[in-house]
């Protein structure tokens, strides 16, 4: 399956959960003149795919970068999970539905955190 088809089925999997999910769309091609415009409004190079803004345990929320079988993630990519790991996100990259479905599963079973 391609990264995409992937993604779908993440997605799928949380919408019939109840789980609440977005999709960052950082990727596609554009003109010159219409990236440069997104850039200025704050598209970043390498922020992960999937967002669930759940706070659970002692984190924020759960970032996922998605990937086909096989795929790697790029040094941004990796520079962004860092990041966000370090602001209090559990973030990961994640190789096929399968894998990113079993680390939300992991995610959401964590208490909740304290108000």
């Amino acid at each position: 399956m391609s990264e995409a088809d992937e993604q779908i089925a993440v997605i799928e999997y949380c919408e019939l959960l109840g789980i609440p999910v977005y999709h960052i769309p950082n990727e596609g091609k554009r003109s010159v003149y219409a990236g440069a415009k997104l850039k200025r409004q704050g598209l970043r190079k390498g922020v992960p795919d999937l967002c669930i803004p759940v706070a659970k345990g002692r984190y924020h929320s759960l970032y996922i970068e998605m990937k086909a079988e096989g795929g790697k993630a790029t040094r941004e990519q990796a520079d962004w999970i860092y990041l966000l790991r370090g602001q209090g996100m559990c973030a990961a990259v994640c190789e096929g539905a399968r894998n990113a479905i079993g680390l939300i599963d992991e995610y959401m079973a964590l208490c909740d955190t304290p108000r």
